[in-house]
């Protein structure tokens, strides 16, 4: 592909980027590849606003070949070409410990998040110092370390308020909520989540805060509840029309449903299901069908009398037939082993 190789070539930062998944779709050998990593870590060293983003491409590379620590060096060594510049190696850090995170190494994203923190200490930035502990939480949550987690959100959380970062603020009580529900403060969480949701916030807020309260509310077994959060979720992301948010609340909703398929709970799909028809019939036929569908399907595995092939043959799109098949596959497997 020429417009690559000519890219490459004038050191062309922004434009590698624009044509490298083109090129590695051309790619026919590991030394070709191998090649390639060669001249892209010579390069990403000499971009400036691109360099993370040819850096994130690199490491994912470097992990399909099964040595993503080369991909991280690449981070390393940009956070050593800005050590003595400031606010360019506070960003360098910050993206280092972003890749840590990124790549399921919590451990070392919480060590990198440290060194950035006294650097913000010194410098008196207490936004990015409130966000960093953000972050620094997060990754012991990942650890399964969640009093910790709490505490330093807590610490974060003040900090936004008292900064009136509002969006931040709410983002804290997120993952507080989040947090608590995972240690089984059920109270704790849901009052968090009412925090939230009484107070003006954008869409994205509130989706994911109507996706924490599902998961409350079925812990508490009200599963009617979940589902009605989940509605929520979906209907606020047609109301903003925005289709990322959308697949991040049916997402949700199809992962409980799966869940509670596992734990053979159809009398909780079936019974819910009419809401969420009801609510799709005058907006896409469609999700009206596959919800009517779902909820024949659970009535088939309860061993009541359904319509489920009816229901089935009449979805037109061919993703969802393939989301009923997963469903209908549960628990139907010949021989299931646990090591």
């Amino acid at each position: 592909m020429e417009e690559f190789k000519k890219a490459l070539e004038s050191k062309d930062c922004q434009k590698v980027l624009e044509y490298l998944d083109d090129y590695l779709e051309i790619i026919e050998s590991e030394k070709e590849l191998r090649d390639l990593l060669q001249e892209l870590e010579e390069l990403v060293l000499e971009c400036e606003e691109e360099a993370y983003e040819l850096a994130h491409e690199m490491a994912h590379i470097y992990a399909h070949l099964d040595e993503l620590e080369k991909g991280l060096e690449v981070y390393k060594r940009l956070v050593e070409k800005y050590k003595d510049q400031g606010e360019k190696y506070l960003d360098a850090l910050y993206h280092l410990a972003d890749a840590y995170e990124h790549f399921g190494m919590p451990d070392k994203a919480i060590e990198t998040y440290e060194k950035l923190l006294e650097l913000e200490r010194e410098l008196g930035n207490k936004k990015e110092e409130a966000l960093t502990l953000a972050h620094i939480a997060i990754n012991y949550d990942e650890l399964e370390e969640t009093e910790k987690a709490i505490e330093l959100m807590e610490k974060a959380s003040t900090m936004f308020r008292e900064l009136s970062d509002e969006r931040n603020y709410l983002v804290s009580l997120l993952d507080l909520a989040h947090f608590y529900y995972e240690l089984g403060d059920y109270k704790r969480a849901e009052e968090l989540i009412s925090e939230i949701l009484k107070t003006p916030r954008d869409a994205e807020i509130e989706i994911n805060a109507r996706i924490v309260e599902a998961e409350i509310k079925a812990a508490r077994e009200d599963f009617k509840g979940a589902f009605q959060s989940l509605k929520l979720a979906l209907l606020k992301a047609l109301e903003v029309d925005d289709e990322e948010l959308f697949s991040i609340a049916f997402d949700a909703l199809y992962n409980f449903i799966t869940e509670l398929f596992e734990e053979k709970m159809y009398k909780e799909v079936y019974e819910n299901m009419d809401s969420l028809a009801d609510a799709f019939e005058e907006i896409n036929k469609e999700y009206e069908k596959f919800f009517k569908a779902v909820k024949e399907l659970a009535k088939l595995k309860e061993g009541l009398e359904n319509e489920y092939t009816k229901a089935y043959e009449s979805i037109a799109i061919e993703e969802f037939k393939e989301l009923l098949d997963e469903l209908k596959k549960i628990g139907t497997s010949v021989l299931s082993v646990r090591l």
